[in-house]
């Protein structure tokens, strides 16, 4: 039954009649069922009335759908009849004798007309009592149910339904399970009536002296919330103990969710008031301070907050914004939700760091000094910052001279801080970099990671209209460390994303510029807050994904990966006395001698910073420690036989690797740049029959495509020059991999590369075993210059190539590289891909002579 006639099915009614006991007296307690049409014992040997009108029911009936709702036996109910159809078949059953209809609910309350197969198959004889036609053209019955039936054929569907009906008598019981049932289920509805008060208690009384089982299941029903399933299967059931089963289900499953509602209502009602009561005591707490002189908690709270704004030194634009709050926290109730908002806004002004920072250090030797031991190499970030010291120490020594100076640009102000970009493959100490810099320049530290990042407001804040608001990463990591100077590290700037939520590294160019950053304006303060004085840093692995907006905001600093004799120097400096500390070893318990170290950097690790070494030699470090708690030994010195031990077989192998594989024509080593740093890179070309084929395989993207068909352009374009056979492509199909094929590989340096290969395949001369090359080609055979020069001829030392072959135009990249790694290698430069090939590939085999049979002369 719909919740709506929970409620309504009763007023409606109660508004049939005058009062609750006419309903009662006309209704509620004139039981019509089948067992009632049997012949009475009586002495005149008549029939009852309700016998009679039993006996008058015919065969087939009217049948009126209904949505929604089961009219049951022994139960009055309202019905409001709309459709055109129904109209009509209420009309001609008013002007009948019987006033007799047949009931039957639709299986579908939203469908508007039901026809035969759309309806349950067992409805309700009913009795029209009384009838009303509204205004608005509807028609309000109120009719009683007498008896079940079942539906049988239809006679007819038109003006409206009619069918052939069966009485269905039910079965009763008189036991004592079925008693008590039926006493559970009025104490239940009673029950239920204590929970809702809008049903009439002269009601409950009614059910309450009802003994028959049948009519309290039926009068119960028709009161009873449920869905139109359980009340059609209420009326379908038999015997009455199913019935009464199955009512009791369904009013115990209602006391129970009406019980959840009562409880969820009265919990909400004592939190209403508790929160009242609060008032109320506050309000008299406050009136009693009063009388004593006393100040309340408010008045506290909000003079605390007036000494802090005093305190805090905040500019003007700040300072008023915060009186204002206060002015306004002050006349709000603590109780008052906008009070907490006011006050945490106030906690963030008076808590940032407006005036407090730090007095740079600008001993320029003592800097050097404590960089140098933090760490080793890196001479160029090294070197800007000591230019940055001496220039601090030098403005400040003229501070009297340059303020007296007149300002020659009215609208440029003077830059103080500094933004530095360190771009590397990761190991080589970016991060700790930034560590040592704060601590060379006795600044504070923090560093907050962007990795990830995809939100505008995690780097500039929520406005305070939103619940949970707060100030971005920024102003959150400036307030922690409590220093409006610090060393501030934006680590991993390379890997911000963007999405609908905005785009971080937009925000980030304010932060970042030195002509704004002056009032960076977060969205929850709304003030200007001074970051100029703060030395930002951030980090990358590759520069490409920086947007050009925000790179060009930064002072590029490249760091490149590290030679062999730089990390075997890290090593003894820095990583084994780090990993003697972590696990409990004293120095002299583990020795390393530098052929292990070498050992442990060409077999073990293949990297451009030291993160793997740190890790092997934490390796090895946990196995002396485990030979010394078994007492085995009390110390060793490890060697390249005990690393081998230690560590297992090899995992990198350098010219053998390179030997073996290009010692087939056909394949070239090439140099390639990676986030990692340097790599070399083995590009192979074979030949099969075919026609004029081009296969190419590795994971490659769009351009280092295009460079391969350039490549194997020019070839044939030259093969004349190249002394290849003329006819080589027209009977083969080419195909061009770069091995570790799962990793994603482009750009246009592996052009000479791959060239080198198709001259070699078709030529049958291998490449020279320690040689490595990089460069782009064209289609005249010019080699272009290429980027990352540096991390690639380092790639190419750690691998033990012996020559590189690079661009002519990329000689003065060769600066850049450590003395020792000029001394150890040779460098050819070149302008054309003819060079490329003279100096890459093996000389070519003499080409031997046909020995050509002389015919012997023939007998007479």
């Amino acid at each position: 039954m719909p919740a709506s006639r929970w409620n309504q099915s009763i007023m409606d009614l109660l508004s049939w009649f005058d009062d609750l006991e006419e309903l009662q007296e006309e209704l509620f307690f004139r039981p019509l069922t089948p067992r009632v049409l049997e012949k009475e014992d009586t002495d005149q040997g008549e029939m009852s009335e309700e016998s009679e009108l039993f006996e008058r029911i015919p065969a087939d009936l009217p049948i009126l759908p209904l949505r929604g709702v089961v009219v049951y036996p022994q139960t009055a109910v309202p019905l409001t009849i709309g459709q055109p159809r129904s109209i009509r078949l209420v009309d001609d059953v008013m002007a009948g004798e019987d006033r007799l209809i047949g009931l039957v609910a639709s299986k579908d309350p939203e469908m508007d007309t039901p026809g035969p197969e759309d309806l349950f198959t067992i409805g309700t004889v009913a009795i029209v009592h009384r009838l009303f036609r509204a205004p608005d053209g509807t028609i309000r019955l109120l009719v009683q149910g007498l008896a079940r039936f079942n539906l049988g054929e239809f006679v007819h569907l038109d003006p409206y339904l009619k069918a052939k009906i069966e009485l269905f008598p039910e079965v009763l019981e008189d036991d004592l399970e079925v008693e008590a049932l039926a006493r559970n289920a009025r104490d239940q509805f009673v029950h239920i009536a204590e929970m809702i008060p809008s049903i009439p208690r002269e009601l409950v009384t009614s059910v309450v002296g009802l003994e028959d089982p049948l009519q309290t299941i039926y009068t119960i029903a028709n009161f009873q919330r449920m869905d139109l399933e359980d009340a059609q299967e209420l009326l379908e059931l038999d015997p009455v103990l199913e019935k009464l089963k199955k009512l009791v289900t369904i009013l115990t499953r209602e006391v129970e969710m009406l019980e959840i509602g009562q409880r969820i209502q009265n919990e909400a009602r004592s939190e209403i008031d508790k929160v009242q009561r609060e008032y109320f005591l506050r309000e008299q707490l406050k009136a009693i301070q009063r009388e004593l002189g006393e100040a309340d908690e408010q008045t506290l709270e909000t003079e605390e907050f007036r000494q802090k704004i005093e305190k805090a030194q905040m500019p003007e634009e700040a300072e008023k914004m915060a009186r204002r709050e206060l002015d306004r926290l002050s006349r709000l109730p603590t109780a008052a939700a906008e009070y907490g908002v006011i006050r945490t806004y106030l906690d963030w002004l008076v808590s940032l760091p407006w005036s407090i920072g730090t007095q740079d250090d600008l001993d320029i030797s003592r800097a050097r000094k404590v960089l140098d031991h933090d760490h080793y190499g890196l001479e160029d970030v090294k070197e800007r910052i000591l230019e940055y010291l001496a220039v601090r120490k030098l403005k400040l020594e003229r501070k009297d001279e340059i303020e007296a100076q007149e300002p020659v640009d009215e609208i440029r102000r003077v830059r103080e801080g500094v933004i530095l970009c360190f771009v590397g493959p990761p190991g080589v100490g970016k991060t700790s970099l930034g560590q040592s810099i704060a601590r060379a320049m006795g600044r504070k530290f923090i560093r907050i990671s962007l990795g990830g990042v995809r939100d505008e407001a995690e780097i500039r804040g929520h406005r305070r209209t939103y619940i949970g608001a707060m100030p971005g990463r920024i102003l959150q990591a400036i307030r922690r460390v409590e220093s409006r100077n610090p060393v501030f590290m934006l680590d991993e700037v390379d890997k911000l994303t963007y999405d609908f939520h905005g785009d971080p590294a937009s925000a980030l160019l304010e932060v970042l510029d030195p002509e704004q950053n002056v009032e960076f304006r977060d969205h929850y303060l709304e003030v200007g807050f001074d970051l100029s004085q703060v030395m930002f840093i951030t980090t990358a692995n590759l520069l490409e994904p920086i947007p050009a907006p925000l790179r060009d905001r930064m002072e590029i600093i490249i760091l490149s990966g590290y030679t062999e004799s730089e990390k075997i120097e890290i090593a003894k400096g820095y990583l084994i006395p780090r990993q003697l500390r972590e696990n409990g070893l004293r120095p002299e318990e583990a020795v390393f001698s530098k052929p292990a170290l070498e050992r442990i950097i060409r077999s073990y690790t293949r990297e451009a910073g030291v993160r793997s070494l740190e890790r092997e030699i934490g390796a090895i470090n946990r196995k002396v420690v485990t030979r010394i708690a078994e007492g085995k030994k009390k110390k060793v010195k490890i060697d390249p036989d005990l690393v081998r031990e230690f560590l297992g077989r090899p995992r990198f192998f350098g010219n053998e690797e390179i030997a073996e594989r290009t010692s087939i024509p056909g394949v070239a080593t090439g140099l390639a740049y990676t986030p990692t740093g340097g790599d070399v890179l083995f590009i192979e070309a074979t030949g099969m029959p075919g026609n004029k084929g081009f296969q190419l395989t590795g994971s490659l993207g769009d351009v280092m495509q295009e460079s391969a068909r350039a490549a194997l352009s020019f070839v044939r374009s030259r093969a004349k020059d190249f002394s290849l056979k003329p006819n080589f492509f027209d009977e083969t199909d080419i195909h061009l991999h770069v091995p570790s094929g799962a990793q994603p590989k482009d750009g246009p340096s592996a052009g000479v590369t791959m060239a080198t290969a198709l001259v070699s395949l078709i030529s049958k001369r291998p490449v020279r075993a320690d040689v490595g090359m990089t460069g782009e080609i064209t289609l005249r055979g010019q080699v272009l210059p290429v980027g990352g020069i540096k991390e690639k001829v380092l790639a190419a030392h750690r691998s033990g190539l012996k020559t590189v072959v690079l661009p002519k135009r990329n000689e003065a990249d060769l600066e850049d590289l450590p003395a020792e790694v000029r001394k150890e290698m040779k460098f050819v430069m070149v302008d054309t891909v003819d060079e490329v090939i003279n100096i890459a590939l093996e000389a070519a085999p003499p080409k031997r002579e046909k020995k050509v049979k002389s015919k012997k002369p023939s007998g007479d």
